[in-house]
């Protein structure tokens, strides 16, 4: 089992916000393969599968989303090398990507509270650039919505991130930054 979470805010109001990259990448994934989300309540989480791989949006809020994925690894039994997590980057250019395999959580909350539930930072992560900041506090910039000219290249970011997912599961996290960083 492979679990793919896409880190963002549940709800309407910040569908299109710079926070919720991670949700609209996994959104786009189950677009184009034809999945539908389920509310798991047990696991704090919309989800979806396709064969091994678990797609997953938590329900908790960006801040709480470690309890989302702790609660799904728990549940199906997937082991930390088999997680991803995708986030919002503000100091990754709008339009870029990064694989990592570990690291800190930057001042991402998101990241944080996975990182605090999961016990370690050793856990693999897609981050999808929406920056740069402009001089406002960063709480108000991911909350503001894309313009539709950021969209358009994030709509880019997003494509060349779901080719990064099929080679990092694939050839590793090593290839996956060779061919995506």
């Amino acid at each position: 089992m492979k679990l793919i979470a896409g880190l963002g805010n549940i709800g309407d109001k910040y569908m299109f916000t710079r926070h919720n990259a991670g949700f609209m990448l996994i959104d786009s994934i189950a677009i184009n393969s034809n999945l539908t989300f389920r509310e798991n309540s047990r696991l704090k989480c919309l989800i979806t599968n396709i064969g091994e791989y678990y797609y997953i949006k938590p329900t908790t809020f960006m801040n709480l989303s470690g309890e989302a994925v702790r609660a799904v690894m728990d549940y199906y039994k997937i082991p930390i090398e088999d997680v991803l997590i995708i986030y919002d980057d503000i100091s990754l250019e709008l339009g870029k990507i990064r694989f990592r395999p570990n690291g800190s959580d930057g001042g991402h909350n998101g990241i944080k509270s996975v990182i605090k539930h999961l016990g370690t930072n050793e856990v693999a992560r897609l981050k999808i650039g929406i920056g740069p900041q402009p001089n406002i506090p960063s709480e108000v910039f991911v909350l503001q919505n894309f313009s539709r000219e950021e969209l358009e290249i994030l709509k880019g970011a997003i494509s060349k991130a779901k080719d990064g997912i099929q080679c990092y599961f694939r050839e590793g996290m090593a290839a996956a930054q060779n061919k995506f960083n």
